[in-house]
């Protein structure tokens, strides 16, 4: 990005007086009267040395590939990384209005500038040596040093304190916009202005307006061969909360233009960008200045970034707004390690004084030494209106070809996460400070995707958003990828770790509040975090665990946000696996809206917490270590069970109850159906009719509020048998189906939960339980189990036909079956009849001996509908047997 510096602590803002007191130290002029250039150096077009690199790729898309910035930057991809850079061009009639040209802003608005020694950039001597011999008049700097990248929350630089003695870190004047460009004009003008061979000055008609090369070749001779002094000023780093956007911002009930209001929204507006759906930051909730919030850039002839690589190796966007052109220079992310040897090689004095110095954007190294040493540069010229993209791990410089105003971003697609993971790892190693949280990040998209997953199986429906994040899932999936390496590392470091350690569950505030970072290398403690009793409020990473303290035994531990157990199932959820895929929608669920309970203060929630912290030591009881596998699965979160906003909350409990308590009485058959003497369109629980319709009222899935209309229905569908589906009364194209009635209603269910959840914005107690969702039966949600709708299914199959229905119904009497309905109508019948065959006469003394029960049971047998030829065949050489026995 044009002038971010890499991962630096927040640097505080000089209050006014500050501010005041070292201007009048300084030698500038008073705000009211900017200063005028005094320039002893001028252009030698003789001696330019203009860098010979091929151009980085230019892009042009059409309208509609206009429409999706992350879409768009995943297509390119393929195309541009490789160059470390590329130009996006949008469409002609995509012309963004800038309200930095309004009166208030571009004539009364201030910004502080600070001041470049372009001649020093590349060739200057370390500070020690170059501070014996001081051959410019020295300014003060500010206090605070050069103005750097501030982490996500606020604090001092632990550097900032010796910034004086740092190249690069002096304080120019303020400027507005206006008297800026007007600062700029007479510069370009005394610079590049040319004289005829008499040696007079060229008469106003005959101005030189230097081209794009001309002024690269400029830019190269001062930097490479120092021969004359240069100095420039470079509003640079302005925050855009402070100083205001070059794009416009939303504002829900303005009064702007429909013009205003459409730019207000779009994607590629650098406000926009970073919390795209499918930005991996939009899962970031602080707004770092810089990352996620853009900084405006305002420069003049000559003023520079120097080289440098975004923080966290994030994607950036710049967008210029107005003004001349801007020069760029990128080397491709996998040379970036060679440019770094070349940098040192060839600055060694520098380097050995200040190892971290890519870090302060301070030092130029020519493209023509890069491409000497075998690294490749490409170069890309950006102008009005038109974006500069820069891919990770991609050094990029350059400079301003005269006044311009420009705002910068980062993003950061799915495939970040893998450059991501190796920039904190490498900034552990160089005990660096980050300037968010990678883990949080990762968890936070590998959830939305789980939760997208999930909507996609209930749901069916293919939104982009469902889509973008279902083709980053898989088992070749980027972000499936990314977060399996990562539960990988974490793993590895545990078993490291050996069984010397208890493990504690960690409290869902414990980064909320306030950051956490191993005290050693300053890794985020997002994921997992390592302290003992001898210092509760010191923690450690994994890695450096055992460098916290020199305890022994069970007084060291360390605290999992989220289980082994629990990070491998979320792998296998990414994957694809269904029951992985719905415990943690429903976690993630959990997560959310306790998250959304920490930040509105809910001391109750967090006394259950402190309740609910679990430590448990690993291993078992042979001493075996298990990997951690043992840790106790309970969240030491409340388990929260959402429901409606307050707002939305129009269904009372009563309602609910009637809902899921209810259902046998509330089913109305409205057509039983025909008869299928087939296999599967019965079970032993009901009877399956072709054409069977039901209505039942139920909470709404487009509406978890209301209560509404259900159509269930059987269907033919050939030889698979009956299909079930279940549809919306008011709107049929809701509608869910399948092989079973049970699963039929299950996503119905599970469809009703993810339309719950997104209106989960309530503390824990005001949320309404899910439970009963999770006890609706299908079978009786069709009506099947209704005894009203029972008793017109069973009379259309008055001969048992349907045997896998009918077999189970039946009761045991001295281990011979009877149907109920057998012993029903036994009951009603009278004495046999003298003249009934000869079985019947024989067996007539003998049952009148017998007892109700064993009467109806054997009436059943013989008269019943459903007697069993073979049955009374035994019966009746069992009679023959007692008539002959004495």
């Amino acid at each position: 990005m044009d002038g971010l510096a890499s991962a630096a602590e927040p640097v505080p803002m000089e209050d006014d007086s500050e501010k005041q007191s070292i201007k009048s130290d300084s030698s500038v002029e008073p705000d009211s009267s900017p200063p005028s250039p005094k320039i002893s150096a001028k252009w030698s077009p003789t001696e330019a040395c203009r860098p010979s690199v091929d151009d980085a790729p230019i892009f042009y898309p059409t309208f509609e590939e206009f429409e999706d910035p992350l879409a768009y930057i995943e297509k390119l991809r393929g195309k541009a990384e490789s160059f470390g850079i590329c130009r996006i061009v949008p469409p002609v009639d995509w012309k963004p209005p800038c309200p930095l040209k309004e009166k208030a802003i571009w004539e009364k608005a201030k910004f502080t500038t600070r001041i470049q020694l372009i001649d020093l950039l590349m060739n200057r001597e370390p500070i020690k040596k170059s501070t014996k011999s001081k051959k410019r008049k020295r300014r003060r700097s500010s206090k605070f040093g050069y103005s750097r990248r501030r982490k996500r929350d606020s604090g001092c630089d632990d550097d900032s304190s010796d910034g004086e003695d740092k190249f690069g870190f002096q304080t120019g004047p303020d400027f507005t916009l206006e008297e800026f460009q007007k600062h700029d004009e007479n510069f370009k003008e005394s610079y590049f202005r040319l004289e005829d061979q008499t040696g007079s000055k060229a008469s106003e008609s005959k101005k030189f307006k230097p081209k794009v090369k001309d002024i690269e070749g400029e830019y190269w001779r001062i930097v490479e061969q120092p021969t004359d002094e240069v100095e420039v000023y470079y509003g640079a780093d302005l925050e855009t909360k402070k100083f205001g956007s070059g794009f416009p911002k939303y504002s829900p009930g303005s009064t702007k233009s429909l013009e205003e209001d459409e730019y207000s929204k779009s994607g590629w507006n650098l406000n926009n960008l970073s919390r795209l759906p499918g930005s991996v930051l939009s899962f970031e909730s602080c707004d770092i200045s810089g990352v996620i919030v853009p900084w405006l850039y305002v420069g003049m002839c000559f003023s520079t970034f120097c080289w440098h690589v975004e923080d966290h190796h994030l994607y950036s966007l710049n967008y210029l707004h107005t003004g001349d052109p801007k020069v760029w220079y990128g080397i491709p992310g996998n040379h970036a390690a060679s440019f770094e040897s070349v940098m040192k090689k060839r600055l060694p004095d520098l380097f050995e004084e200040q190892p971290d110095l890519l870090h302060q954007l301070v030092t130029q190294l020519s493209p023509s030494i890069l491409k000497e040493e075998g690294v490749p540069v490409y170069r890309a010229v950006q102008r009005s209106g038109e974006f500069i993209l820069t891919f990770p791990k991609a050094y990029h410089s350059g400079f301003n070809c005269g006044f311009n105003c420009a705002e910068a971003v980062n993003v950061a697609p799915v495939d970040w996460l893998a450059h991501g993971q190796n920039a904190v790892e490498g900034y552990s190693k160089q005990r660096r400070k980050s300037s968010l949280s990678h883990d949080k990040l990762l968890l936070g998209a590998a959830l939305e995707a789980i939760n997208s997953l999930w909507e996609l199986a209930v749901s069916r429906k293919k939104t982009p958003a469902i889509v973008r994040w279902k083709r980053v899932c898989g088992e070749d999936g980027l972000l499936t990828k990314a977060v399996k390496k990562r539960v990988e590392m974490e793993e590895e470091r545990l078993k490291h770790l050996g069984d010397s350690f208890s493990l504690l569950k960690m409290e869902g505030d414990f980064d909320i509040k306030k950051e956490r970072e191993c005290f050693f290398c300053f890794y985020d403690l997002h994921m997992s975090a390592s302290s003992c009793k001898c210092t509760p409020n010191r923690f450690a990473c994994l890695t450096h665990a055992k460098d916290l303290c020199s305890c022994e035994g069970k007084g060291r531990f360390v605290i999992l946000r989220h289980t082994l157990d629990e990070l491998r199932s979320l792998v296998r959820a990414l994957e694809g696996d269904p029951d992985g895929i719905e415990a943690w929608a429903l976690k993630s669920r959990d997560l959310k809206a306790t998250s959304c309970s920490k930040s509105r203060g809910s001391s109750e929630v967090q006394q259950r917490e402190q309740n609910n912290l679990q430590l448990k030591q690993d291993g078992d009881e042979d001493g075996n270590h298990h990997g951690h596998e043992s840790i106790t699965d309970k969240s030491a979160v409340t388990v929260v069970k959402p429901g409606c906003s307050e707002r939305d909350q129009k269904v009372e409990g009563k309602d609910q109850e009637i809902a899921t308590t209810r259902l046998k009485n509330s089913v109305e058959l409205l057509k039983s159906g025909s008869l299928m003497v087939k296999k599967l369109w019965c079970s032993k629980q009901a009877i399956y009719p072709k054409g069977f319709k039901s209505r039942v009222r139920f909470l709404s899935v487009l509406d978890p509020t209301k209560l509404t209309n259900y159509v269930s229905e059987v269907l033919d569908a050939g030889l698979v048998g009956p299909l079930f589906r279940v549809s919306l009364e008011e709107c049929p194209s809701e509608n869910f189906s399948n092989v079973s009635a049970e699963k039929c209603w299950q996503m119905v269910i599970q469809r009703l939960k993810l339309e719950i959840i997104k209106k989960c914005d309530q503390p824990v107690d005001t949320l309404t339980s899910l439970q009963p969702l999770d006890s609706i039966n299908g079978l009786e949600m069709f009506g099947f189990l209704s005894p009203h709708v029972v008793q017109v299914l069973e009379a259309l199959d008055p001969k048992h036909l349907l045997e896998e229905y009918w077999s189970p119904k039946t009761a045991k009497v001295f281990g011979v079956e009877l149907t109920k309905e057998e012993k029903g109508d036994t009951e009603k019948g009278g004495a046999s009849d003298p003249s009934m065959d000869r079985d019947t006469r024989l067996l007539r003394g003998l049952l009148k001996k017998a007892t109700p029960e064993e009467l109806a049971m054997m009436h059943g047998l013989l008269c019943g509908e459903t007697r069993n030829t073979e049955l009374q065949e035994e019966l009746s050489s069992l009679v023959d047997k007692m008539e002959k026995s004495p």
